[in-house]
């Protein structure tokens, strides 16, 4: 037992041998269990009467509408919901429902112009991309590509057919290139606007380091996509955006209809424990106040960039009452800044063990949240977020005692 909890505590267990082998071994399962599910299926449509790709579907009927002349459809339900019937020749799938600001209605109308299989291929390949470049740029060494797509969260936004792997690369680069390119780095910040909430406390930490010309590009970005919006597809389109939103966060968050099994956050926690809304959201904004209070003490403070690029993904995620488990591709480019930072300057006692439950952790939050009520996404963020601030206030704490003892 002694012996089993060293290893666990220097993280010696995890050889470079082992995760590759590992990691061959999750891809392997993956290509295994994808192929099975899509020679099953029959007309883009599998077994459980789902479409492959799920999510997806709403991206697809949503782009159908623009291109029909009817952008502003897409957030009207039992348009979208007609739209999406049609795409499987009238099946009764499921209603996936569209709820993204109009800035993703051009990448909709654009895979739209494609069969919906070849759309959700393309969609699939030209995100992931970008992101296995983003955390090979991040960690530069040979296997990072494996183990990036390695990654739990690729597996589930391969399934959704979602944009976890566009949050991930977006993020990662414009974190990446903060200081070298900070125009570049603002535009990427700007993109991510098209999933709003994961903007809560991006902008507070840009702001308390004094990143204006990061602010400023992120701005320019987001008022020239919106301009797009508005010369494609008009006015009524935002309007009805909008107007839509009430009804999402009513039906979607609130009630809980997309599952609290799959929101992985401090408001679905509260209210999958049979929690109020009241509650739910007095216990999420606490949460993100304190967040909020952390970013602003580590990112005014001489600590490490790669901590402070680490500390921000994570609280992305915490801050919003709306994280899915495909949204936790965005751990990936913490846990990818935080091992960039170990591998420069050393990995403490237990950060390699608590890396690897975080890395795990989307391939079994949804499943032990649905059949112990335990919030284990929540906990891994919460706990990643937890290491990062404790090794930047020891890092900063050492580097004090030096300059004091120094002038002594």
């Amino acid at each position: 037992m002694a012996a089993v909890w060293h290893e666990i505590r220097s993280g010696a267990w995890l050889t470079q041998s082992r995760l590759r082998g590992y990691s061959a071994i999750l891809i392997a399962a993956y290509v295994i269990a994808a192929g099975l599910w899509v020679v099953q299926a029959q007309g883009w449509v599998d077994r459980n009467n789902k479409p492959l790709g799920t999510d997806f579907s709403n991206v697809y009927a949503a782009g159908t509408l623009a291109l029909a002349g009817k952008p502003a459809a897409a957030y009207d339900w039992p348009t979208e919901y007609a739209a999406e019937q049609a795409t499987f020749d009238g099946k009764n799938v499921p209603f996936y429902g569209w709820h993204y600001p109009p800035l993703f209605l051009m990448a909709a109308a654009a895979l739209a112009l494609l069969p919906y299989g070849v759309a959700l291929a393309t969609w699939m390949t030209i995100t992931l991309i970008p992101y296995i470049f983003a955390m090979r740029a991040i960690v530069r060494r040979t296997i990072t590509p494996l183990v990036a797509l390695a990654y739990p969260a690729v597996f589930v936004n391969l399934g959704h057919g979602q944009n976890g792997f566009v949050s991930a690369a977006l993020l990662g680069g414009a974190l990446l290139l903060l200081d070298k390119r900070p125009v570049v780095s603002g535009i990427f910040f700007g993109l991510l606007a098209y999933k709003p909430q994961f903007g809560i406390l991006i902008p507070l930490a840009l702001l308390v380091s004094g990143r204006w010309s990061v602010i400023a590009s992120a701005a320019a970005t987001v008022i020239a996509t919106c301009c797009a919006t508005l010369a494609l597809f008009g006015t009524s389109v935002w309007t009805a955006f909008l107007a839509s939103t009430a009804l999402t966060r009513s039906i979607v968050l609130e009630q809980g209809s997309t599952g609290w099994e799959k929101i992985q956050s401090m408001f679905a926690a509260v209210r999958m424990w049979g929690g109020g809304i009241d509650l739910a959201y007095a216990a999420q904004g606490c949460l993100v106040l304190g967040v909020a209070a952390c970013l602003i003490w580590l990112w005014r403070s001489d600590a490490a960039s790669a901590l402070k690029a680490a500390a921000l993904a994570t609280a992305a995620l915490i801050a919003t009452p709306y994280v899915l488990d495909y949204d936790l591709m965005i751990l990936a480019v913490a846990i990818a800044f935080y091992v960039r930072h170990g591998l420069a300057r050393g990995f403490h006692d237990f950060e390699i063990s608590l890396l690897a439950f975080v890395w795990i952790a989307p391939l079994l939050a949804r499943v032990v949240a649905g059949s112990t009520g335990i919030p284990l996404g929540l906990l891994a963020q919460a706990a990643l977020l937890t290491m990062i601030l404790n090794r930047a206030r020891q890092e900063i704490s050492t580097a004090y005692e030096r300059t004091r003892l120094a002038q002594a």
